[in-house]
């Protein structure tokens, strides 16, 4: 016998609902205007769908280097991901599971960097990105995003909930250090891996700031910094615009959609014991 929904669920459901449109829209906005033309897209009242699609938009966005800018936007937010995760998986499972003097000290230092604006930090880091001599260049991004507080706070919290009956009998068998972490701690922290991996691409992929900051090359720039020239040469063309912030959110979605289920399995962890 099937149990009936209580008035209280279907509100609920009703009001989730909503919310989810209303989040959704702006997506599917520029998703639609893509394929507008430019007298459709500041039509009154607008056209909720594109009646006449036309792939303009996209011909007038493939005469700027719109694909390097995307590829030059997915190679630095992989290559920060993986330097993020895997650094951030190593220096927590240290922090949760190893005693060291100065442990607890150290693991302050991380949260007090978590709230410290990376415009404070800008003068010295623009020092030592022009001493290495890498500024104007995807490597300008990577390194000082590498060093992320929050992956190493996020972390340290997933292993917490390593055994440490497993980490003894790994050490009594003769296994290495390197040997227990890839075989024992990274299949368990293995959620938490995945949650970072999509924080740090969003976060890599979005963080404005440093690209602007550190690229100036037109053929260098990121997809980001590509759309907001575009605003400046087709500031009246939101056609143009719409297509380049629908091509920009692609890659975004993919990365959520391969790591979802890590992503919830992380959010959920620990909510259900026993």
């Amino acid at each position: 016998m099937k149990k009936k929904s209580s008035v209280g669920e279907i509100v609920s459901m009703i009001v989730l609902l909503l919310i989810s449109i209303i989040f959704i829209f702006p997506f599917y906005w520029i998703l639609t205007g893509a394929f507008k033309s430019q007298k459709v897209t500041v039509k009154l009242p607008p056209e909720w769908f594109p009646l006449s699609p036309t792939l303009v938009n996209f011909q007038k966005l493939m005469q700027n280097p719109t694909m390097e800018w995307l590829l030059n936007s997915i190679f630095i937010c992989l290559i920060t991901m993986a330097i993020v995760c895997v650094a951030s998986s190593m220096a927590g499972y240290v922090l949760a599971k190893k005693r060291f003097y100065g442990q607890t000290a150290l693991f302050s230092m991380f949260i007090f960097a978590m709230a410290l604006p990376k415009q404070v930090i800008l003068v010295p880091l623009m020092k030592i990105v022009s001493f290495m001599g890498i500024h104007d260049t995807p490597w300008a991004v990577i390194l000082p995003l590498c060093g992320w507080p929050f992956g190493v706070f996020l972390m340290k919290q997933f292993s917490e909930n390593i055994p440490g009956e497993l980490l003894e009998a790994a050490k009594i068998d003769g296994s290495g250090e390197a040997r227990t972490f890839a075989e024992i701690v990274m299949p368990i922290v293995k959620p938490g891996f995945g949650a970072l991996a999509i924080f740090t691409f969003i976060n890599t992929w979005n963080d404005y700031f440093i690209q602007l900051v550190m690229l100036n090359s037109r053929a260098k720039l990121t997809i980001s910094l590509g759309v907001a020239t575009l605003q400046q040469e087709f500031s009246t063309n939101y056609g143009v615009i719409m297509a380049g912030a629908a091509m920009a959110a692609v890659p975004i979605v993919t990365v959520f959609l391969l790591f979802q289920n890590y992503f919830t399995q992380g959010i959920t962890m620990g909510a259900v014991k026993g």
